[in-house]
């Protein structure tokens, strides 16, 4: 069963190894096949160096498991929060990278100092609210999920591809499992990038809004001429 996602999914886990955004076992990527309704998500505690798409588990988005002999991650129910939230998102990924987390910890959002973060976040990464002590309580991973749609009631999840949970980590996502390590891995590179600024700046300010714009409409959007167009298909050649 989804055999083609299992294997996309695996090789986006393996990639936040590869990008050193994981240590031991602290992360989980994951992928949906919007048209069945069915998530394929890493295994809970599974070590990175014995991964197969084999071992990848299958729920639909109520939770249920619908293949799989492991448990899936602990961190499913806030995976499927975000799926059930936002349907332009196929592929989620969760770290504990180290930088992004120092400003999850400090509940800090990571600013848009430069045109590097604007290529590819339409402003800061922001960050939750911390979880009230009845939330961490009652569903824990599940209201996880749920202050992160919260947080972005009024922002486009897609324009700015990830999130700071305050106190715990960053996510990350983006229309498949790939484009969501993608983008984790991005996120770790703009915390790096805005905390070295404030350490040699620490009254910098955010990039000009009109600056922000452009380098982000630079490689999204309609008016978008970052890269090589696509070429006809095979179809359309023949």
């Amino acid at each position: 069963m989804l055999e083609t996602l299992k294997k996309q999914v695996c090789e986006a886990n393996l990639a936040l190894v590869k990008a050193g955004l994981v240590t031991l076992t602290f992360g989980n990527a994951s992928g949906l096949d919007r048209r069945r309704g069915l998530v394929v998500i890493k295994p809970s505690g599974l070590g990175y160096e014995k991964m197969r798409p084999a071992q990848m588990v299958v729920l639909n988005l109520a939770g249920q498991v619908a293949a799989g002999r492991l448990r899936p991650s602990s961190d499913t129910p806030t995976h499927l929060e975000l799926y059930r939230a936002w349907p332009e998102v196929g592929g989620i990924a969760h770290t504990h990278s180290p930088l992004a987390t120092i400003f999850a910890q400090a509940a800090r959002p990571i600013p848009c100092l430069g045109t590097t973060h604007a290529d590819h976040f339409h402003g800061a990464v922001p960050v939750t609210r911390p979880l009230t002590a009845q939330e961490v309580q009652a569903d824990y991973e599940a209201n996880t999920g749920r202050v992160i749609v919260e947080r972005f009631r009024e922002l486009d999840p897609l324009a700015v591809p990830g999130v700071l949970v305050a106190g715990h980590g960053p996510l990350a996502w983006g229309r498949d499992a790939a484009e969501a390590a993608r983008n984790a891995i991005a996120l770790e590179l703009v915390a790096k990038m805005a905390l070295g600024t404030l350490l040699v700046n620490p009254a910098a300010t955010p990039l000009a809004q009109y600056l922000l714009d452009k380098h982000y409409s630079r490689k999204h959007g309609p008016d978008a001429y970052y890269g090589q167009k696509r070429g006809p298909s095979r179809r359309q050649r023949s």
